[in-house]
């Protein structure tokens, strides 16, 4: 998913081969049990007799490899150089918060990386997935031993950020226009891409032949354009979609493409022209309440059209987000976006930040990118859906430090 930019728990439960295997196992014990008994008694009443041959059992998992120099006192490697990034190696000590983190949460998204890892990434996958029910210090330790933390820093040396977040919004939606309902989300028009813009969003509004290319194309429709540019700028959202059945279907709009044009933050069309002096989302919404004439210019601010395709939501996938960048859908509070020319899809990074909206020192996989993610410690956090993600989206932005945690000996 690509977005522009303005801690759900999801844990691995027993699963029902893995139930089945215990039972086979205890089944397995009492039959032992019963052809023992059967040969001595045989024995003693001096027949001779052969057991029946019993199920093989599974061969054993791969055992982990042993760990390295978990006391970190091995030497350093030297610094690895990226295209917008130097990655400096550090002592894990230097990593805040690391002895606190919930890992399994991360893990999730983990797994999900190794659905499509990178090269330098991929032989740990085998291992990745047998720790996804290891406990907590199995894992870090099994972190220690296998990867070396790397602080990320821009090519001047600087090691601060910035951190932003992102969510899926839900909104209500129509199958069909109608009364309340006007404001249509498209698929990609014919023609599109191949590295040539399109019509901006002001010639969409404005000029026949825009609205006759995309005649046919309407996918959904929303009842305010404000919330319309909202999914546009995050890139993906969930709909509770009215058909014309009376039915109520939960789907995901997921991106699809852009008109080309580049993206204009309407919060900064306004703190520019001194209409707000807080540009968060809930600011953004108070200015347009007190100024519903002018909605259309603030939107006009914004060339940047995004198109969508529509997809189910089963219950699997209603418990992560849309797919990201790499390709492998995103875990709330374990995923974000970042410029991989920095660093790259499906790596662990050990993220800090902290400000007034929130404290965070966690696992995080970057799984996605932005228009609006450039730079070498630049981050997107994705919160999540609903409301509540969104209130944490729409006002987080602060100080921001990333880690790197990449193989040793790569």
């Amino acid at each position: 998913m690509v977005h522009q930019t303005m801690n759900s728990r999801i844990s691995s439960a027993p699963s029902a081969s893995r139930k089945s295997s215990n039972m086979n196992r205890v089944l397995r014990g009492w039959a032992t049990l019963a052809i023992v008994g059967m040969l001595l008694a045989a024995l003693l009443a001096g027949c001779a007799s052969v057991p029946a041959p019993t199920e093989p059992s599974a061969p054993p998992a791969a055992p982990l490899p042993p760990p390295a120099d978990t006391a970190d006192t091995a030497p350093l490697p030297p610094p690895i150089q990226q295209a917008k990034s130097r990655w400096v190696p550090v002592r894990w000590a230097e990593l805040p918060g690391f002895d606190a983190d919930a890992l399994h949460e991360a893990w999730n998204a983990w797994l999900r990386s190794c659905e499509r890892p990178g090269a330098a990434l991929a032989a740990l996958c085998t291992e990745v997935r047998q720790l996804a029910i290891g406990s907590a210090e199995d894992q870090r330790q099994w972190l220690r031993s296998r990867l070396q933390p790397y602080r990320v820093e821009a090519l001047d040396g600087r090691a601060e950020g910035l951190l932003t977040s992102y969510y899926e919004p839900v909104f209500d939606a129509s199958r069909l226009p109608r009364p309340g309902y006007a404001v249509p989300l498209f698929a990609p028009p014919a023609g599109l891409g191949n590295g040539r813009t399109w019509y901006s969003r002001e010639q969409i509004d404005t000029l026949p032949a825009a609205r006759e290319a995309l005649r046919g194309r309407e996918l959904l429709w929303l009842a305010d354009p404000v919330d319309a540019l909202m999914l546009q700028i995050q890139g993906s959202g969930r709909l509770r979609v009215s058909e014309p059945d009376g039915r109520v279907r939960l789907v995901r709009l997921a991106f699809a493409g852009t008109n080309g044009h580049p993206y204009n933050s309407v919060g900064r069309w306004l703190l520019d022209r001194g209409e707000v002096r807080d540009a968060s989302w809930p600011g953004i919404k108070a200015w347009v309440a007190r100024n519903p004439q002018r909605v259309q210019e603030m939107l006009w601010a914004n060339p940047r059209v995004v198109f969508f395709r529509e997809e189910p939501l089963d219950s699997f996938d209603a418990a992560f987000g849309p797919r990201g960048a790499q390709g492998v859908a995103l875990t709330p509070g374990r995923s974000i976006a970042v410029d991989p020319q920095s660093i790259p899809y499906g790596t662990p990074v050990w993220l800090a930040s902290s400000g007034p909206q929130t404290q965070l020192a966690r696992l995080v996989l970057a799984q996605d990118t932005g228009s609006a993610i450039t730079g070498a410690v630049r981050a997107d956090y994705f919160a999540g859906w609903g409301t509540e993600a969104g209130e944490l989206a729409g006002r987080l932005k602060q100080p921001l430090r990333l880690w790197v945690l990449w193989p040793r000996g790569q």
